[in-house]
């Protein structure tokens, strides 16, 4: 006979960081700085590719959809983090908990096909340049970009949608800075399995396969910069991919080994730590590395403050000869 007084968990308590405490206003300070600097060099992009009209390559497309992702995609996260570090409260309704799910796992998967779609526009840009502006037409960058986000608004549907029917009995308390799969299945009170494996093969289907597509595309770009005849020439371009390559690889290899991995938990503390990598780490480190070691981007950037400048130099003196 099932027990009358189980009580239904309508909140959750984050408890981040809780092992940490006289380190509290420290992380704080640090989270605060990468958010900042995040949500800053990614506005930076964003504007600098629509200000300047020498910045129209799909290269550029996919850099300023990137960037807009990486802005939604650690606000989700961090915010929640530095209220709990700086004590401002980290009670979460079950809703909120439950959108906050919907919204990582839809923005992290958006993230997975954007940069798979971006591997794959490299590719085409240095193993077939001559037919390079057919194939990545203003036509195919916008369905590549569209599907990117029409996908990853399906994905976050169905580990929400599983998660939001299991029961949650207590205790409330999730062991992690943000609601994320694998705490809040290791809450639940009812069975699991199917719920686990459903997001072990989503898991798959988009992680996996998003990682591979990249990683072949790097290796046919990697052979092709290997038959450039310039040592300086080969050296500038493998250093720019084997940039973007072990960016890609940090974040994808986080996530791999946080959600593809059934029947298998790792401590607490460990997944905080991974999760920090691919919450905060990357969505600053992705738009800094594709966009400073472009040349084409940093003269935009060169131009635009020197335009910036000159005006401004303009009106202060306008003002002094009419004073």
């Amino acid at each position: 006979m099932e027990p009358q007084n189980l009580s239904k968990v309508t909140e959750f308590q984050l408890l981040g960081f809780q092992n940490l405490l006289e380190w509290q206003s420290l992380l704080f300070a640090i989270f605060l700085c990468f958010y900042l600097l995040t949500i800053t060099g990614n506005m930076v992009i964003i504007c600098v590719v629509s200000e300047d009209p020498r910045l129209r390559a799909p290269m550029y497309t996919f850099l300023q959809h990137l960037s807009f992702l990486e802005i939604w995609y650690t606000s989700t996260t961090v915010p929640l983090l530095l209220s709990k570090l700086a004590s401002w409260g980290h009670m979460l309704s079950f809703p909120a908990c439950m959108a906050q799910l919907y919204f990582f796992v839809f923005f992290g998967a958006t993230e997975c096909f954007l940069l798979a779609a971006m591997a794959y526009d490299r590719y085409l840009a240095i193993c077939h340049p001559l037919h390079y502006s057919l194939l990545m037409s203003p036509d195919n960058c916008a369905a590549l970009v569209t599907v990117s986000w029409v996908t990853g608004v399906g994905t976050g549907f169905l580990p929400s949608l599983l998660i939001s029917k299991l029961d949650f009995c207590g205790p409330n308390r999730i062991n992690h800075f943000f609601c994320d799969l694998p705490p809040l299945i290791q809450l639940s009170c009812s069975s699991v399995y199917v719920t686990e494996m459903a997001i072990f093969v989503l898991s798959i289907a988009v992680l996996c396969i998003c990682f591979l597509l990249t990683l072949v595309s790097y290796v046919f770009i990697v052979s092709s910069i290997l038959r450039i005849p310039s040592t300086s020439g080969r050296m500038k371009t493998f250093s720019t991919c084997g940039s973007h390559l072990a960016v890609v690889t940090i974040y994808y290899g986080t996530m791999i080994s946080m959600y593809v991995r059934p029947n298998a938990h790792l401590s607490p503390e460990l997944n905080k730590v991974i999760s920090v990598f691919y919450t905060v780490v990357t969505p600053l480190l992705n738009p800094v590395i594709y966009s400073l070691r472009n040349k084409d981007f940093k003269e935009a950037v060169r131009k635009i403050v020197r335009t910036k400048c000159g005006v401004y130099r303009a009106r202060v003196k306008g003002s002094a000869l009419t004073t």
